[in-house]
């Protein structure tokens, strides 16, 4: 695609964004500022690369007011917003839909759509996907390929899922029964998927055991994670790769979770918790806040004894100063 900078600012009037420099540049692709070239756009939000400002060739830069200056040359135009990564990404959104055209079909035809589903006229059902019975895909929603829609689960509008996410495969329920073994739990319940979600790829969310697994509005998950049975998502929840929540747990509003963190199940994550990479939660968390850690696994006796120990560190080091202290003093 071959674009003027001009028209890109007029399609984008709704984000806002500020026109400085020569309009009828013209741009013809999207690139990182490190390997922008003479026909890039690219955009400027982390101070740490204003030194790359001089050397790189790119033909229009979306900056913040207060990198227009270093930003401005020659031959370069500038779009100036006071969120340069917010308004790239609706940037981002316009220039896929004018470059990879939405797919012809609604519903592949490849794709297993039960009579008895009910998928909106503008929906779109990829190859091989499978929506069964009762299972409900609302307006603008895309399944991408492979994706699975069990029983009775809902999708809401705009929502995109990623190839091979399975969503409403059974819950991890079983009984110990007497003599050993174990008898499964049915699991009775849904999933039912807001507005405005994005799931990854070969992501699983298990359907309830007897309430729904709730997962609301603008909810982003990553690749490879793992929603169990009845767990509810608040507005807004972000999650990264490889992270995963065992049942029943509450997760408020616009939480946000590192990838491969893993949350014990009958917890609670409330609005302003963030969870940093690998670490592991095993209990509520109910002060906003960020969190890390991990500890290493051992026989839960001494694993238990160690973790008391181990919150007790501070406490220990500047009684240990003291003792220091006097020591020295006695000495003196």
């Amino acid at each position: 695609m071959d674009v003027s900078v001009q028209e890109i600012v007029e399609a984008m009037q709704a984000h806002g964004g500020e026109l400085h420099g020569d309009g009828s540049i013209r741009v013809a692709r999207i690139a990182a500022l490190e390997h922008a070239t003479a026909d890039s756009i690219s955009f400027l939000s982390n101070p740490r690369f204003a030194d790359l400002l001089d050397s790189t060739p790119v033909a229009c830069l979306i900056v913040a007011p207060a990198m227009l200056d270093a930003a401005s040359k020659p031959g370069r135009a500038c779009i100036v917003t006071d969120n340069p990564y917010a308004w790239y990404a609706h940037f981002t959104q316009w220039w896929k839909r004018r470059t990879r055209p939405a797919p012809e079909h609604h519903i592949h035809p490849s794709a297993v759509v039960h009579p008895e589903a009910e998928v909106h006229e503008t929906a779109i059902i990829g190859p091989l996907c499978v929506v069964e019975r009762g299972a409900r895909v609302g307006a603008h929603s895309w399944l991408k390929s492979r994706v699975q829609l069990s029983e009775g689960c809902s999708v809401g509008e705009r929502c995109i899922i990623h190839p091979g996410a399975v969503i409403g495969a059974d819950g991890f329920g079983f009984a110990l029964v007497k003599g050993g073994g174990w008898t499964k739990i049915e699991q009775l319940g849904a999933v039912r998927i807001g507005n405005d979600v994005e799931i990854g790829a070969n992501t699983c969310v298990d359907r309830g055991a007897i309430d729904d697994t709730v997962i609301e509005d603008g909810v982003k998950l990553d690749n490879l994670i793992q929603i169990a049975h009845n767990v509810h998502l608040g507005r807004n929840v972000a999650m990264a790769a490889n992270a995963g929540i065992a049942g029943s747990t509450t997760v408020e509003e616009g939480v946000t979770i590192g990838g491969a963190a893993n949350i014990m199940g009958h917890s609670r994550l409330v609005k302003g918790v963030n969870v940093s990479a690998t670490t592991f939660v095993s209990r509520s968390i109910l002060k906003p806040g960020t969190y890390s850690g991990h500890f290493p696994f051992d026989d839960n006796a001494s694993w238990e004894k160690n973790a008391a120990v181990v919150r007790q560190l501070s406490k220990l080091r500047e009684r240990v100063r003291s003792l220091e202290r006097q020591l020295s003093e006695q000495q003196q």
